[in-house]
């Protein structure tokens, strides 16, 4: 893997509270901040403009919901299910997702930088028109991940399961995909110019592209 940049890690105190989920429901505008939340179950929920900084998440189920346009900050997601929840136009910065389950997750036209997903599984999930700088994929799943028409800037696939992936109408210079592997993958010829690949990866393309390789 070629990675030269360095990703911000969450600033989280180490003496957090107790919260639950549900205290944001009390609030005119949903926040939790600097607090720990262990364990909860949420399900259909339909909560705009939530705010989460300072935050650390641990064995929380968050399914089927929707948080458009949220802003986390400073948050940690440790063995977490957030499968087909959506942060449509959300911000998150200095996050990491940890053995999470993030099945359709749906971060469309979402703001990313200093994110780190740590063996995730993200089959299906959406970062259509989404914008990631300084973003870590390491060792997970991304099948029929969606990342059509996305600016991606120090962005890495680190030994992560790309098979199927759509990077259609994507900028891939730059981005290295070199340890990761797939079967099938969708982006034009011109989009991976300057992508970073393993010899075995720029064979495969090549058969894609109508190129033969003569050894």
């Amino acid at each position: 893997m070629t990675k030269t940049f360095k990703i911000e890690k969450p600033k989280i105190h180490s003496d957090l509270q107790q919260a639950q989920f549900e205290d944001i429901y009390f609030d005119e505008d949903p926040m939790l901040s600097d607090c720990e939340v262990k364990h909860a179950f949420v399900e259909g929920e339909e909560l705009n403009k939530l705010v989460l900084s300072r935050v650390s998440f641990k064995g929380v189920r968050l399914l089927n919901s929707s948080f458009r346009r949220a802003d986390v900050t400073d948050a940690v997601f440790d063995n977490c299910d957030l499968s087909n929840t959506r942060f449509e136009e959300g911000i998150l910065h200095r996050v990491h997702f940890k053995d999470c389950k993030l099945l359709g997750l749906d971060l469309s036209q979402a703001n990313l930088k200093n994110v780190t997903f740590d063996n995730c599984i993200l089959n299906i999930s959406s970062f259509i028109d989404a914008k990631l700088k300084q973003v870590l994929f390491e060792k997970s799943t991304l099948h029929t991940a969606n990342f059509y028409d996305c600016r991606l800037e120090k962005t890495t696939f680190d030994q992560c399961d790309l098979d199927d992936i759509d990077f259609t109408v994507t900028n891939l210079n730059g981005i290295d995909i070199s340890s990761s592997f797939f079967e099938r993958i969708r982006v034009e010829a011109e989009n991976l110019r300057g992508c970073i690949v393993s010899p075995q990866q720029a064979v495969s393309f090549a058969s894609v592209f109508g190129l033969k390789v003569k050894e």
